[in-house]
Parts: C-alpha cells; sequence; structure tokens
C-alpha cells in the first residue's frame, strides 16, 4: 500500500476517472485492466521475502492485495483527501476491521444516537460481548461529547447525514473535542461521498463508506471502503482484514466501482436536483407530516449543512400524517418508485425504516434515537424527475 501519487490537483471528476492510472502503462488500454489472480509469481526467492518483508512494493495474495483493487484504493484516498484507503467486501466488512484492529477490551467508543441499523446493531450486540462500552449522545450539540469523554474513550463514530433521519452533525467541531482529549473520529460518509463532503479535510481521523450505494452506483454489487492514514491503513489491511475479519474485496468489484466513480459527480448532481424537487413536492402536499432534507429551507441544521455539503444529497425522510399505516399505503401504491433497501441507485428506492432496514432497534430505542415508527426513507433516483414526482402525487392520495 502506497501514497497516492502527486498528481495535480485537478477536479474532483477529473481525479474520479484519470488517478493513479496511464493507458500506456497497460498497452494502451483505456480502461483499467480486471486482475482476476489469487496469487502472484515471483522471479526469484530472494525477490518473494524482499517483498514479505516489506522491502520492496509488490503483490503477495489478493487477501491482502489485488492491483485492480490497488487502483481503486488510490483513487479513493485522493478522492477523500487521505492518505491511504483499503476496499472491503461490504460496508460492515469495512467497519468492523477498522474496530477490531485497534479495540482491546476495556475501550470505549462514543456514538451519535442515530445509526443504520447493522451499525446499531454491532455496537448495542457485539460489542459488549467483547467488553467494548459504547454510549450513545445527541451529537448534534457537541457539548455533549464534551460531557461525555473519557480517558477510556477509544473512538467517536458518527454519521453524516445520518441514516435514515437525515440529522447532520458538525464534523469540525466533533474533531476538534474529539483531539483535544487524545480520541480519534470515523466518520461514515456513505450518504454524502466525497463529491459532497470530506470528513478527513474537516478534521475526522477516519472515513467509512458503503461502497455498495453511491460509490458503486448501480446496486450490482457489495463492497466498503476505509480510509485514513497510511500506517494505520496498513495494520486494518494486515490486521482487520487479512487475520480478523478476512472482509477481503473481490477484484470484479473494485472494477465496477471504479468504473462507477467516472460517473459519481453528475450523479450526485442529479441525485441532490431530484431530490430537492421531490422534497419540496412531499413539504408542500397536505398529506404529509414532515420532510426532513438538508436543501429545504425548513430543514433545522440547514445553516450547518450549507457550510459542511457541497450539495445536498439524494435521501429524504418524511412520514405522512396517520403515521405508519397511511405510508404503507403509500407505498403499497406507488408504480415507478421501487419498495426496496439500500440507497445510492439509478433507481427511485422507497422503504420503511422501523420494519426494514432499522428492525434491529427495539421500539423503544427508535424512539430514544429520533427514528419514528412512520418515517419512511426515499433514496432519489436518476429517472426523469415529473415521472417521480408523479408516481409520488397518485401515491400520496391513497393516504
Amino acid at each position: 500500500m502506497s501514497k497516492p501519487s502527486n498528481n495535480p490537483p485537478e477536479g474532483l471528476a477529473t481525479r474520479a476517472i484519470h488517478f493513479g492510472y496511464n493507458p500506456h502503462d497497460e498497452h494502451g488500454a483505456l480502461t483499467p485492466p480486471l486482475h482476476l489472480t489469487s496469487t502472484y509469481a515471483f522471479e526469484t526467492t530472494e525477490a518473494a521475502g524482499e517483498v514479505f518483508a516489506g522491502e520492496r512494493e509488490g503483490f503477495v495474495y489478493s487477501r491482502v492485495g489485488n492491483p485492480t483493487s490497488d487502483l481503486l484504493e488510490r483513487r479513493i484516498a485522493n478522492l477523500e483527501g487521505g492518505e491511504a484507503a483499503l476496499a472491503t467486501s461490504s460496508g460492515m466488512g469495512a467497519i468492523t476491521a477498522l474496530f477490531w484492529t485497534f479495540l482491546e477490551a476495556g475501550d470505549e467508543i462514543i456514538t451519535d444516537l442515530t445509526l443504520y441499523g447493522c451499525t446499531f446493531s454491532l455496537f448495542g450486540h457485539g460489542f459488549p460481548r467483547f467488553g467494548i462500552k459504547v454510549t450513545h449522545i445527541d451529537m448534534t450539540d457537541p457539548a455533549n461529547l464534551e460531557a461525555a469523554i473519557n480517558d477510556k474513550t477509544k473512538f467517536v463514530y458518527f454519521e453524516t447525514p445520518a441514516n435514515p433521519n437525515m440529522r447532520i452533525i458538525d464534523i469540525a467541531a466533533v474533531s476538534k473535542i474529539a483531539h483535544a482529549n487524545g480520541v480519534q473520529v470515523i466518520v461514515d460518509n456513505t450518504y454524502a461521498t466525497p463529491i459532497i463532503t470530506r470528513p478527513i479535510e474537516l478534521g475526522a481521523d477516519f472515513v467509512v463508506h458503503s461502497a455498495t450505494k453511491y460509490l458503486g452506483g448501480h446496486g450490482d454489487l457489495l463492497a466498503g471502503i476505509v480510509v485514513g492514514r497510511l500506517e494505520e491503513m496498513i495494520e486494518v489491511r494486515t490486521v482487520g482484514v487479512k487475520d480478523m475479519t478476512g472482509a477481503v474485496i473481490s477484484p470484479f468489484n473494485s472494477m465496477l466501482i471504479l468504473r462507477g466513480l467516472k460517473t459519481l459527480e453528475l450523479r450526485m448532481e442529479r441525485h441532490s436536483q431530484n431530490a430537492l424537487k421531490i422534497a419540496q413536492m412531499l413539504e408542500a402536499h397536505e398529506a404529509v407530516e414532515w420532510v426532513n432534507y438538508p436543501g429545504l429551507d425548513s430543514f433545522a441544521q440547514r445553516d450547518l449543512a450549507t457550510r459542511q455539503m457541497a450539495m445536498f444529497g439524494g435521501m429524504i425522510a418524511f412520514e405522512v400524517k396517520g403515521g405508519f399505516e397511511a405510508g404503507k399505503a403509500v407505498m403499497n401504491a406507488l408504480n415507478l418508485i421501487t419498495r426496496a433497501v439500500s440507497l445510492g441507485d439509478a433507481e427511485t428506492l422507497i422503504q420503511h425504516p422501523a420494519s426494514m432496514t432499522h428492525v434491529t432497534y427495539a421500539p423503544e430505542e427508535r424512539e430514544a434515537h429520533g427514528i419514528s415508527e412512520g418515517l419512511i426513507r426515499i433514496s432519489a433516483g436518476l429517472e426523469n424527475v415529473d415521472d417521480i414526482l408523479a408516481d409520488l402525487a397518485q401515491a400520496l392520495q391513497k393516504a
């Protein structure tokens, strides 16, 4: 694993297409090759020993590194403004590989109230079995972190925007408090992507992604990403993935994400444009109780979102008057919009977190953590927005 090369500081879209690859190094092939191999040959025993000892660069086994995945990792690190990155088999693979590299029994984590359901399950059910304490606080007020942090705190972890209710966390403010207390910060940047927010530039130490979502962008793969400092990322590779989790990405999936990155900025612009129009339509509809979308003037954290986000993304949370039963009627009446979990696909997706992605929360936990029973989540797709709006309009008549 090496630091990204010193390519000129071009725009994000340019770097997402070109960074780290020269076609003339690969027989003029415009598209980077897919390396489908499990192991690698050495010219001599001495050369093999030098690679294993870290005295020269090279690949030894695709559980540790692969040329296709290496290009993806260098490109993502460059986009996020980090020194190095590691691709994994899933978003949860990225999260667990990072934590299991550095956590020990007796360590503590402080996290926000709202988390993706599987992350919440890991924190609530997995970590306590190994003597790791997790404390949930309302991190929208950084003063709560100042009160909760202690000498056993190892990491501060949060999502922004948070899945599924869209709360925003001030990355710079939280990072300043954490670092003053010798604690590192991990940000799940899945919703925003580096096109919208780059947490490391705002003070975070690590960034994680479910690359299944926007980075891949086409709903045809599972993958995760961790970005951080080079020395620590070497540890995550050799301990967290190689020895602890085995959460190794397929080179084929790395190729698909490299393809997805080429259109990432264009897609995020279209996702954001469509989501704003959808959110505005929902907010104005008499059947809708409330809407959370950072691009709306009514969004409670609009000022922070404007400072921290280059655009407002493709995710919307809302609730229909009448709660879940009314919302269920609306969801079942949709024709174009697809009822499915996941997000960031070309298709507009809709789901009910309390019975789907966040079912790992008990009802009282959802209430305490800001996830209402009637909350509906939309991932705005890339379709013509008038078609999306028309489908929502006819479905809302069923509320």
